[in-house]
């Protein structure tokens, strides 16, 4: 009797279960939605006036238009391009509000002045403080059928999600070349990944700091279907890139230590030679048992001991050879 009203109260509370498992996976946006667009788009009261009527009265003078001009976006500026039309209020809204007033009479008698004619720059869409998933939106508008591929998983990424915006790489405004240049990406990484930054100062790293690979070898920083933002689908497959000698397959494998090289590895450094974890034997202890390297006729007292499994198991990564008496032991033997 106890059991059947149990079983009833559950079959009461289901519905209820469902509707709240039902409302975790609905989205919440981090504003009401009409207030989100309205950040986005910009006022809503003024108008597009163009490019050239903003660049003429404003910012003629200025090094950022001159900056902006050599650049891919700048170009998009011009009709001629054949390119999809991109301009100042693609991404600062509309400009209406912010030139109004400024007539070329006022803007010739500031220039005899020697001082630059303002506008209502409070009038635009304020980026610097726009939450970061609205800043990255503002690119995501053009840039997610254009100019990366890889961006369609930039939602699902590790940066999307921590937060962290296009503004925080990318300055739009810098001149002609807008990607990062792999000589400053080291410094522009290592801001947030302090640990990593750390890593790279042990004495075996991946050479990073002498400027032969950079972090976009392995990474993909736009997002990727991987962990850790890895260009390939495992670890393996990001490590073989460079590494082909150590993909096989072979006869003899390394059992599960195959598909994951950060069973053994470091990878960005270690103290230990050849980006170990531990040194040797230490390392390889840790799965292994011990074994004499002597045979079992020399007294105890005197009998060797090892110092480096790698002395004698030279190809720890795999092999095709066994050794003649095709002991497990004497697999990885060269």
């Amino acid at each position: 009797m106890v059991l059947a009203r149990r079983i009833l109260v559950i079959l009461a509370l289901l519905p209820v279960l469902f509707v709240a498992c039902e409302s975790l996976k609905t989205s919440k946006p981090i504003l009401p939605l009409k207030e989100y667009e309205r950040m986005i788009a910009g006022r809503l009261d003024a108008n597009y006036v163009g490019t050239q009527n903003c660049l003429a009265v404003c910012h003629v003078h200025d090094k950022i238009r001159r900056d902006f001009d050599a650049s891919t976006m700048g170009v998009q500026l011009s009709s001629k391009s054949g390119l999809p039309l991109v301009n100042c209020e693609s991404c600062h809204g509309p400009g209406s509000l912010a030139i109004e007033g400024l007539t070329p009479e006022k803007v010739e008698a500031d220039a005899k002045a020697g001082k630059q004619t303002a506008c209502d720059y409070k009038t635009l869409i304020n980026l610097k403080e726009l939450p970061a998933p609205a800043q990255s939106l503002i690119c995501l508008k053009c840039h997610t059928s254009s100019a990366n591929f890889r961006l369609h998983n930039w939602n699902a990424g590790a940066h999307a999600q921590n937060d962290v915006s296009c503004f925080e790489c990318h300055n739009i405004h810098m001149g002609p070349d807008l990607t990062v240049r792999k000589e400053e990406m080291e410094n522009m990484c290592e801001r947030c990944h302090h640990e990593v930054k750390a890593e790279f100062s042990m004495p075996s790293h991946h050479p990073i700091r002498e400027k032969k690979i950079f972090c976009t070898n392995c990474h993909e920083p736009h997002g990727t279907s991987g962990e850790k933002l890895l260009n390939k689908l495992t670890v393996k497959d990001t490590c073989t890139q460079c590494h082909a000698e150590k993909e096989g397959p072979f006869i003899y494998e390394h059992a599960d230590n195959t598909d994951d090289c950060r069973a053994c590895h470091s990878p960005h450094g270690s103290p230990f030679n050849n980006l170990l974890k531990l040194s040797q034997p230490f390392l390889c202890l840790q799965c292994h048992t011990g074994h004499r390297t002597t045979a079992g006729t020399v007294p105890e007292a005197k009998g060797q001991t090892y110092t480096r499994c790698t002395d004698c198991h030279s190809q720890i990564h795999g092999t095709d050879r066994p050794y003649s008496t095709g002991s497990p032991r004497s697999r990885f033997i060269r």
